[in-house]
């Protein structure tokens, strides 16, 4: 079957992003206010170091409270899963989201030229999977 698309098409162009150094507390408004399910972590110069994830907030404020302490005081860079896989804009959404599957990581960030450009989310491909069998049945005339 012919690769429906590339992560190009179907990837949130200019995601938001945080620091590592940012309280957690400021990082839960961001996901809340933008019902978003993560945020993309970077450094000063704009290199990814990781993603900070909804379960990633739970845990450390669940943590924090276990261990008597205020979230306030956790900041994103103690909260976040470093980066283990980026993905390129060129790259097929098929590989990506089984690489996904075998990671069990929701979101990639979609690095070009060591930059960041956008993020990919298992809810991004699986809309663009979808569309093409949309397209596909239409074509069929069904």
């Amino acid at each position: 079957m012919p690769q429906p698309t590339t992560i190009r098409d179907c990837m949130r162009v200019r995601p938001l992003t945080i620091r590592p150094g940012e309280s957690l507390v400021h990082a839960v408004e961001i996901i809340l206010e933008n019902r978003l399910t993560g945020i993309t972590v970077t450094d000063e110069d704009g290199v990814v170091v990781g993603i900070l994830s909804e379960l990633d907030c739970l845990e450390a404020t669940l943590t924090a409270i276990y261990n008597d302490g205020d979230p306030a005081y956790t900041t994103v860079g103690d909260a976040m899963t470093p980066v283990v896989e980026t993905c390129k804009p060129g790259d097929s959404i098929v590989e990506v989201a089984k690489g996904m599957l075998d990671s069990r990581q929701r979101r990639r960030p979609v690095i070009e030229d060591g930059k960041l450009v956008g993020q990919v989310s298992t809810g991004n491909i699986l809309w663009a999977l979808i569309e093409h069998s949309r397209r596909k049945m239409r074509e069929q005339g069904r």
